[in-house]
């Protein structure tokens, strides 16, 4: 007959194992979860690099996927983000629907009206970094806002196909990276190593077709 006290050890062992398997489940869902959003995100990006208008049903169930994995990770800007990435799904989808008969065009804005823009993100983003330290404590706050605040913006940059946009998401990306692997998300900090490179295959490809229909317009004329 098994001992009280073989009978307490075994409790025992099996209550300290208790979180440990739960924590092993929770990773083992969270990491299908975050492959299948990177998936997608690489759908997206690809099909928007393409213009190609299916790019904004993958980014919705993407982002939707990520705002809970970025909530579980304690990235509060991050996971607002991706909240507000969901209703630009559906604004880009709208907005590229609308002319898809007769396709968004390409526009390019100078240099002048970007440097004003970056000015007013910047300053955005300090603004709400400090707001938000008065209530959270992270040590990558800064980073984690002006990531935010900068792809809020650039993300309608997408969805009205103005060229710069791809430029913009090179420099975000690129800080992004740091900040997942960071967070030790590293499937999606090797996805943003990639969405650097096809930010770079997306701006070449638009600059050459915005290029293509300028000078079709000009002989046509």
């Amino acid at each position: 007959m098994q001992s009280l006290v073989e009978l307490f050890d075994n409790i025992a062992q099996q209550l300290v194992a208790l979180p440990w398997l739960e924590a092993q489940s929770w990773l083992e869902a969270t990491a299908w979860l975050e492959a299948t959003a990177v998936i997608l995100a690489v759908a997206y990006v690809w099909l928007a690099a393409r213009e190609n208008i299916w790019c904004w049903p993958c980014a919705l169930v993407s982002t939707g996927i990520y705002t809970w994995l970025f909530w579980e990770v304690s990235l509060l800007f991050h996971t607002l983000l991706n909240a507000y990435y969901l209703l630009m799904a559906v604004y880009g989808w709208q907005q590229w629907k609308q002319r898809e008969s007769d396709a968004l065009p390409i526009q390019s804005w100078s240099i002048q009206k970007h440097l004003l823009r970056i000015a007013v993100l910047t300053v955005a983003a300090f603004g709400l970094t400090s707001f938000a330290s008065m209530w959270l404590d992270s040590e990558y706050l800064y980073l984690d806002a002006f990531i935010t605040v900068f792809s809020v913006y650039t993300t309608m940059m997408v969805a009205h196909k103005v060229l710069e946009n791809w430029l913009y998401w090179v420099v975000i990306n690129s800080f992004a990276c740091y900040l997942y692997f960071a967070k030790e998300m590293y499937m999606t900090g090797i996805l943003f190593i990639f969405y650097v490179l096809f930010a770079v295959y997306g701006y070449i490809n638009w600059r050459q077709q915005h290029i293509g229909k300028r000078y079709a317009s000009s002989v046509s004329a």
